[in-house]
């Protein structure tokens, strides 16, 4: 194992019978500005994604949004045909008419619809997770959850997951499908879905946190994550990251670039072996900036 190895963040068995390195990478960053079109430099996103598995990435998360299209399109050209082991996880449920325009649509053949277009984008005949980007609020939320019931039975997906939910959300999907998967906004100073994060461990779903590097006023010059970071001979960011990792087993971040260089620096978090009272230093002082702000 070289020292760039995602192997050394531990596994984790999505779904119970899927097994992955718990630090994956989020593939939105390797499409164009406002995740619209192409990516600025194309050569790099697609060296960035063979990248992946020489790290030990065996987790990639991306969405038929992303692009839309693109991501899930490069993907298949950088890694089909796939590496034995290789989860590539997408998600559906949002609509794009523009750089950085989102509009949730969940009615049942528009889900339908777009994991046939993943199928063929990714050229798989399985989506190893499939995950709904939101839960439309236009439409019956057990609608759309018996139209994920309704994948898993056909085999178009092996296993389906929920993304910025509540656990009332979760406890309603779960009456409906078994629920592998969730991914919320998490971070050091975004401790909003705190209390999703405990039900996901209790339960033994996967967490996927995205944007999962962010510390705000944290990672200033002079603060405790910088101080920490300098201890240890590492960006801030790699200090946020391992904190992260280490503050559930069921914790799965997907940190996204569009660049070598930056992928290689998260792999390289997993080296870094935080204290005990280091990450609950960070942690205290993680829930008191995110109660002030």
């Amino acid at each position: 194992m070289s020292d760039y190895n995602a192997a050394k963040s531990g596994t984790f068995k999505i779904g119970g019978d899927m097994e992955v390195n718990r630090l994956g990478f989020g593939a939105m960053r390797v499409t164009g500005d406002g995740i619209w079109g192409n990516p600025a430099d194309r050569d790099e996103s697609i060296r960035t994604l063979k990248r992946l598995p020489e790290l030990g990435i065996n987790f990639i998360d991306t969405a038929d949004s992303y692009g839309p299209d693109v991501s899930e399109w490069l993907i298949k050209e950088a890694l089909y045909p796939y590496k034995k082991g290789l989860v590539v996880a997408t998600k559906g449920g949002l609509t794009r008419h523009g750089p950085n325009i989102w509009l949730p649509l969940g009615r049942p053949e528009y889900l339908i619809q777009q994991v046939h277009k993943s199928l063929r984008n990714l050229g798989v005949e399985q989506i190893d997770l499939w995950q709904l980007h939101r839960i439309d609020p236009k439409v019956p939320a057990k609608e759309q959850f018996d139209t994920i019931k309704s994948l898993l039975d056909s085999g178009l997906i092996r296993h389906a997951g929920l993304s910025e939910v509540s656990v009332a959300d979760i406890e309603a999907a779960s009456k409906v499908f078994k629920v592998a998967t969730i991914q919320n906004r998490y971070n050091l100073v975004d401790r909003t879905s705190e209390d999703v994060l405990d039900y996901c461990a209790k339960h033994n779903i996967g967490f996927i946190p995205w944007y999962p590097l962010a510390a705000g006023d944290l990672a200033k010059p002079g603060s405790l994550l910088d101080t920490i970071a300098r201890k240890h001979n590492a960006a801030p960011s790699q200090i946020a990251l391992d904190w992260v990792l280490k503050r559930s087993p069921v914790m799965l971040p997907i940190p996204g670039t569009s660049k070598v260089k930056h992928l290689e620096e998260n792999v390289a978090a997993v080296n870094i072996t935080l204290s005990d009272d280091e990450f609950a230093a960070l942690d205290a002082e993680g829930r008191k900036l995110f109660k002030a702000a």
